[in-house]
């Protein structure tokens, strides 16, 4: 068997760095030197111990994967790739490409990572810290080793970005919430939106973000004895709720149409005690075991 061919993928910066010498004049080389030397000394400052040598070194490697994240980003077109980051770092220059690495990793950080919310989540200092260990996490690039950190951020993009419609899409049903807005920090997106599906499946078009234990022995009292057609109250749900959510509701539905317990054993013998067992592993905090 022939071995896999390694393809060598330096970072961005350091490819286009090998240009220079016929590609840029000997000024725009000390040009570009010097921006280097100054954007590394401020990473130093910000995010490393510039008081040593292996700050410094640190600062570096930030430095390359930040520049090379920007150039990524800015980059139009990947066939003249390695010659449009020379043109890019010559002509706006390295500060510029540096800027822009840095405010994807800003946007990103401000992206849920989680569905579970809370109110440590809105805090500066940890806002702070989120950040900084997103840039070292991905911007963190060896001039000698390959580099994947553009891919790595589309990922996590991509990835807190269903986070985030999941986030959405519950904050909507709370502030729908039948008995009024569920104003809470702290949010289990993934609860709020079982519980408005569970509920749903009565039938109504009644949307339940949150609720009690009376309220659901309610609930199984009324599907028990009315056996309502849980198709139709899901129909009901998702007309109400905006082009922008259904998506999410939808795939929620499909998932709870196939396995969800607390609808499966709900026309069973099943005890209440035992159905609010399982209503509590769906909507978690969102629902409250005590009676009011």
């Amino acid at each position: 068997m022939l071995p896999a061919i390694v393809i060598e993928k330096p970072p961005r910066l350091i490819r286009a760095i090998r240009l220079l010498p016929v590609d840029a004049t000997a000024d725009e080389a000390a040009i570009l030197a010097d921006e280097l030397s100054g954007i590394t000394a401020m990473v130093a400052e910000k995010f490393t111990n510039d008081r040593t040598a292996e700050g410094i070194g640190r600062a570096l490697l930030l430095t390359i994967g930040g520049i090379s994240l920007g150039l990524e980003h800015l980059i139009q077109t990947e066939e003249e790739g390695d010659l449009d980051a020379l043109d890019i770092l010559i002509g706006e220059g390295a500060e510029h490409a540096f800027q822009a690495g840095f405010r994807l990793i800003r946007e990103l950080s401000a992206l849920p990572e989680d569905s579970l919310v809370g109110e440590y989540d809105l805090d500066p200092i940890y806002s702070q810290r989120r950040l900084k260990e997103l840039f070292v996490d991905i911007c963190t690039a060896d001039p000698g080793e390959s580099w994947s950190g553009y891919e790595r951020y589309l990922g996590q993009v991509r990835q807190r970005q269903e986070v985030q419609a999941v986030v959405k899409a519950a904050e909507w049903l709370r502030k729908h919430h039948y008995e009024g807005a569920v104003v809470d920090p702290d949010l289990n997106a993934e609860g709020v939106i079982a519980m408005a599906i569970i509920f749903a499946a009565e039938g109504g078009a009644r949307i339940t973000a949150r609720t009690g234990q009376r309220e659901f022995e309610r609930f199984v009292k009324a599907v028990r004895k009315h056996k309502p057609d849980f198709e139709a109250g899901w129909a009901e749900l998702m007309a109400r709720v905006p082009p922008a959510h259904q998506a999410v509701i939808a795939a929620r539905i499909a998932t709870y149409r196939a396995s969800c317990t607390v609808l499966q054993l709900i026309d069973t013998t099943a005890t209440m005690k035992q159905l609010f067992a399982e209503m509590e592993n769906y909507a978690g905090s969102e629902l409250d075991p005590e009676y009011p």
